[in-house]
């Protein structure tokens, strides 16, 4: 299984609590219900930063 570094991990941690409290939103801007897609947007933007996370499946 592959490993997250920590800044990937604090990303998606943030991202799951946004998602609780019902602020996070989609590229569309619709709200974040699932659990699946808030660690999925929280993995891409540590992408982004240049953190260490798994790769995108396609």
């Amino acid at each position: 299984m592959a490993k997250n570094s920590p800044k990937a991990n604090e990303k998606v941690h943030k991202a799951l609590h946004e998602e609780k409290e019902g602020t996070l939103k989609s590229g569309s801007g619709k709200k974040v219900t699932s659990r699946k897609q808030a660690i999925a947007i929280g993995l891409s933007e540590a992408r982004k930063e240049g953190a260490k996370a798994p790769k995108k499946k396609s």
